[in-house]
């Protein structure tokens, strides 16, 4: 009886958002009379950016009025980024301007502090997964009260340009959500210079500009989360196409049981790329991205290798209806992609084992998709909706405790005090449910304080 409780409260919970968030676009959409493309200067993103970049201290042995000048133009460097996350950290408040202007090296970091309780079932782990929902509920741990410096972290950053290499970037991040989360953990490290890349970066099969802010760590179940040491090519034509393509560095996630199958090493890179169209300054865009894997196994009851073609493809989008309003979705369909996603990446699904025959694997199907919404009370203070689904598709149904599908809906409320001091408050509600019938949520609400340098 409590688990049906538990199922109809989540989904009761989602028809409210949902309704809630059809009503105020509604509302909002009835007080523009025309569509117009408003420029990007004008929304309360660029104003945070001006607000942080502006309040950045510059040290110099060059003229001042020059030095911020040239750390204005650097600085925007750092945020015009395709990849960029909501949870990455904001510009340096430090920078070390040469005398020319024309390099500075940033010093920077992030204090974030999570605190979380969780009720009727707790997630053993700090991000809120669905698919480590316990099933069934350990009554031993009914309610958790806990909290995390996850997140927190340092990055150094040098910006600048040169005529041989236009304009670069070297970045490099780490924070402590290694081991325990507390281990200090490199999160990024890579260059660009002019539209190429390389380095341990996001994927390019990754949309961050369509993916809603959370507080939670592990974000939407349904999107795809993924860092890799890749080499990527982007493009820019008449500011409203955008290409790219991308070898990255594979690392497959193969379920094989050592009798019949095993993984056999990566040794073809995965190939990611995607075309957009973007317009409004770059406030809005729509995606098409694309994925191909090669992912390798060995059947040990004949003695042989064998390569499965695994391929992921996803459509996102980012859609700002007024200036402090935005719509965000992402649909992603695949198979032997599930490493990239976020709920599936927790265990080992690019390659399964065949129901039909000893030895052999093969790549199941998975969907997930997000939808967001985001609107702007003041240039301070938003709101975020999210609602995400991860399914799962294997080729029979294995009618036991196997993850099937997983929920996840979150709203929360951010309120940037300062240009860098940033608290908040969510709620979050998941779901997990199993392929034979049995199923688990978890309720958590989530406070947040965090500190930028």
């Amino acid at each position: 009886m409590k688990t049906v409780s538990c199922a109809y409260a989540f989904e009761r919970n989602i028809a409210r958002w949902l309704t809630a968030g059809i009503l105020a676009g509604g509302a909002l959409l009835s007080h523009a009379q025309t569509t117009v493309e408003s420029s990007y200067e004008a929304t309360p993103e660029a104003a945070k950016i001006k607000s942080a970049i502006d309040a950045t201290h510059v040290i110099t042995m060059g003229n001042e009025g020059v030095a911020k000048d040239s750390i204005s133009h650097l600085l925007n460097m750092f945020y015009v980024d395709q990849f960029r996350h909501f949870q990455d950290p904001r510009a340096p408040y430090f920078m070390f301007l040469s005398k020319n202007g024309n390099l500075a090296l940033g010093v920077g970091g992030l204090i974030r502090m999570r605190g979380y309780f969780d009720w009727n079932g707790s997630i053993p782990i700090n991000g809120f997964s669905p698919y480590f929902i316990p099933i069934p509920k350990d009554p031993t741990s009914m309610r958790r009260l806990s909290a995390t410096p996850a997140g927190t972290g340092m990055f150094l950053t040098l910006l600048g340009k040169n005529s041989f290499l236009g304009n670069f970037m070297g970045f490099i991040q780490a924070d402590f959500s290694g081991y325990n989360n507390r281990d200090f953990k490199l999160k990024k490290a890579y260059f660009t210079a002019g539209d190429w890349t390389v380095g341990y970066a996001t994927s390019t099969f990754e949309d961050t500009k369509a993916e809603p802010a959370t507080i939670d760590g592990s974000g939407p179940n349904g999107g795809n989360s993924r860092t890799n040491v890749l080499v990527r090519y982007s493009h820019t034509f008449k500011e409203k196409w955008t290409v790219a393509g991308s070898f990255e560095f594979p690392s497959s996630s193969i379920k094989s049981d050592g009798v019949y199958t095993k993984g056999c090493s990566d040794y073809v890179p995965d190939l990611a790329a995607f075309v957009q169209y973007q317009w409004g300054g770059g406030a809005s865009h729509i995606r098409f991205s694309g994925l191909g894997r090669i992912l390798t196994y060995r059947d040990l009851v004949v003695g042989k290798n064998y390569n499965i073609f695994g391929w992921g493809a996803q459509l996102s989008t980012t859609i700002k209806v007024l200036p402090q309003f935005n719509l965000y979705g992402t649909a992603t369909l695949g198979k032997g992609h599930e490493s990239y996603t976020t709920d599936l990446a927790s265990d080992s699904f690019d390659l399964v084992e065949d129901p039909d025959e000893k030895g052999k694997l093969y790549a199941p199907t998975a969907v997930g998709y997000v939808f967001g919404a985001q609107y702007y009370f003041t240039n301070n203070v938003f709101a975020d909706v999210a609602l995400s689904e991860q399914r799962y598709y294997p080729k029979d149904n294995p009618g036991d405790g196997q993850y099937k599908y997983g929920l996840y809906g979150a709203f929360n409320l951010f309120w940037d005090i300062t240009p860098r001091f940033e608290v908040g408050m969510e709620y979050l509600a998941g779901k997990r449910m199993n392929f034979n019938g049995t199923h688990g949520c978890a309720n958590r609400l989530t406070a947040m304080v965090m500190l930028s340098f």
